[in-house]
């Protein structure tokens, strides 16, 4: 009982006194309570607080003003919300054990992997660094859960010979110039389907996108995308201000989905596997590091925050390796 009276006045305490002062107040406390003994009153007085659910909404609320993507909320919507169903304590009561053991059982009841579950970690980490952040509570009780680790794969790449067969046997100028842009540039589908004739830079053979975050950034094209994108846009009779729209009336500006689903079914017809938009990217994040390109240049490139984000993008050719390896050390 001693104990969770000294958790609670300190908690009490966090909007008004600094870590050193509050160290100091639990030293007090737990000196002048040692040989005390507290019983429990009937009659209890009690200090409005928020609720889990509104404090969830705050924190929502700041992932918002940080520029946080309308699917990235929803995802730490769900996930926290899932947390509080499982765990029906109130968060400020909430103990490192608690939620390992809330990991734990999630995934053994789930069969998830490791990375969905070091997720899910990561998302609670954030909540309760915010908590914390926001004197809610005196120290997270995820710092003691680390990241959990799980087996990296090599994830593929397109050869140079399955894009030139992509781009031979298109069905039509507008896939092909859809291909070639991701192909060139390297980025993300949804920066892709959100841009608008007029941010085509023709002359100079870039253009600037709006990633994740809401963050501008150039990219650049090759000279054959600039061919096959100015073919594609002579031949389109719409006013449609995109830059990719549908193939049929009413000419609608071209979705995520819409461009999964006509490379999937490319890939289905020539016989590549795993023919999707993001292959692309990693595909150019690849072969600018293989053929020397520096990581931080990359980085740019990619519009990624953290450098380590860019490193899981790229994988080394192993051909190289073993070259280099003659070259310098055998």
């Amino acid at each position: 009982m001693n104990e969770e009276i000294i958790t609670e006045i300190t908690r009490k305490m966090l909007p008004y006194l600094d870590n050193a002062q509050l160290e100091q107040l639990q030293d007090v406390l737990h000196h002048y309570l040692w040989n005390v003994t507290i019983v429990e009153s009937e009659e209890k007085y009690e200090i409005a607080e928020k609720s889990n659910n509104e404090l969830l909404e705050l924190f929502l609320s700041a992932k918002c003003v940080e520029g946080c993507s309308e699917k990235t909320m929803h995802y730490y919507e769900t996930t926290i919300a899932k947390m509080f169903l499982t765990i029906d304590i109130h968060v400020t009561h909430m103990q490192t054990d608690d939620l390992r053991n809330y990991l734990s059982e999630y995934q053994k009841n789930r069969q998830c992997s490791k990375s969905n579950i070091d997720n899910i970690r990561r998302v609670l980490s954030s909540f309760f660094s915010w908590l914390e952040e926001e004197n809610y509570i005196l120290k997270s009780p995820m710092r003691r859960i680390h990241k959990i680790r799980t087996a990296k794969t090599v994830k593929e790449t397109y050869s140079d010979e399955s894009l030139e067969i992509m781009r031979d046997q298109c069905s039509n100028i507008r896939d092909l110039a859809i291909i070639d842009m991701l192909a060139s540039t390297g980025m993300r589908v949804g920066e892709l389907v959100k841009l608008n004739i007029v941010d085509i830079d023709f002359e100079n053979r870039e253009c600037v996108v709006f990633g994740k975050g809401s963050k501008e950034r150039p990219v650049y094209f090759d000279a054959r995308t600039k061919i096959h994108l100015k073919n594609y846009l002579e031949s389109r009779s719409d006013n449609n201000p995109a830059l990719f729209v549908s193939l049929q009336k009413p000419y609608a500006r071209l979705e995520i989905s819409g461009v999964e689903i006509r490379l999937r079914q490319l890939g289905r017809k020539l016989g590549i596997p795993k023919v999707h938009p993001h292959k692309f990217r990693r595909t150019l994040a690849t072969r600018a590091i293989d053929k020397g390109m520096p990581v931080e240049q990359v980085q740019k490139l990619l519009g990624h925050a953290k450098i380590d984000t860019t490193m899981q993008y790229a994988m080394v050719d192993q051909n190289n390796v073993k070259n280099s390896h003659k070259k310098y050390i055998a």
